[in-house]
């Protein structure tokens, strides 16, 4: 049961729930608000939108009250194992993050996870307004062009999970897949504006592959770099991280697109794309978890 639970768990981490969720808030809200100049239409339009999302959160708060469980009823792996053996009154969370914040390898993850995830962040949130400024009225497409980066991302993510499991080439493949995502990026920036919305739906799905599919291999290669430290709170530094990044890209690419176009913007996030793969080439794969499960 706990081999099971260990594998189950794996793939659930490598394809997340919040990828579907980031799917449908491409796709839905450009069918639910029309593009249309009544100011009263339009909030009648998003108000039932935002009902709509607010029952689906409440409904799932109340699943999360009742069925959630905190952990497995066994240890999934020797490593965790070894975790559980510690007394609680042992581990301290301020601790636990001093001790990640003196690690050179892990900072350096931190930061080039920040960065992908940030670029990611931003070109999903500026999508719209790039497809429309060079395919006027295609509010909708620019809604499917999210998903189809989604979608393709979850595959992506699924492919690296399966990977990881099975050959524990952490490093290899964190490298491989940003390289990817960087060269996804660079075809997706020269190609937005040649007047073929199809090409647009192919390089989009092309980089969401890759971009979407780093976001587990980060986590897992985070997760081996800091063991026996919590897995969530190498997680949430790393989304720290992400949010920061996230936030400076979004409106610097803002600010950029309004001066200088699309593909500016867009090579701006090029820029720390490629800095973020030369980052990565430099973290030592220090493969914590695999010699404590050996």
């Amino acid at each position: 049961v706990a081999v099971l639970w260990f594998h189950v768990t794996s793939l659930c981490a490598s394809v997340s729930p919040a990828q579907l969720g980031i799917a449908l808030g491409f796709l839905v809200p450009p069918v639910l608000v029309p593009n249309v100049e009544d100011e009263e239409k339009l909030a009648y339009h998003i108000s039932i939108m935002f009902f709509m999302t607010a029952g689906v959160a409440t409904a799932l708060f109340i699943l999360v009250v009742i069925v959630f469980k905190e952990k497995p009823p066994n240890p999934p792996s020797r490593a965790q194992a070894l975790i559980q053996l510690r007394p609680p009154e042992e581990y301290s969370y301020v601790k636990s993050i001093l001790h990640l914040l003196r690690s050179a390898n892990f900072l350096l993850l931190v930061v080039t996870y920040g960065l992908n995830t940030g670029c990611f962040y931003a070109l999903s949130t500026l999508l719209t307004r790039m497809v429309i400024h060079h395919y006027p009225g295609e509010e909708v497409n620019a809604g499917r062009i999210g998903l189809t980066i989604i979608v393709s991302g979850m595959a992506g993510a699924l492919i690296s999970g399966i990977w990881l499991d099975r050959t524990k080439t952490y490093k290899q493949t964190t490298l491989v897949v940003y390289i990817m995502s960087l060269v996804g990026m660079i075809v997706y920036t020269f190609t937005l504006s040649l007047n073929h919305l199809w090409v647009v739906f192919v390089t989009a799905g092309m980089l969401g592959f890759f971009m979407t599919g780093y976001l587990p291999v980060g986590f897992e290669f985070a997760a081996e770099l800091t063991y026996p430290e919590s897995e969530g709170t190498s997680s949430g530094l790393l989304n720290v991280s992400a949010q920061i990044f996230g936030i400076a890209f979004t409106i610097g690419q803002g600010k950029i697109m309004d001066h200088f176009g699309t593909k500016a913007g867009n090579l701006f996030l090029c820029s720390f794309m490629f800095l973020g793969t030369i980052m990565t080439a430099f973290i030592n794969a220090d493969l914590r978890r695999q010699w404590a499960n050996l």
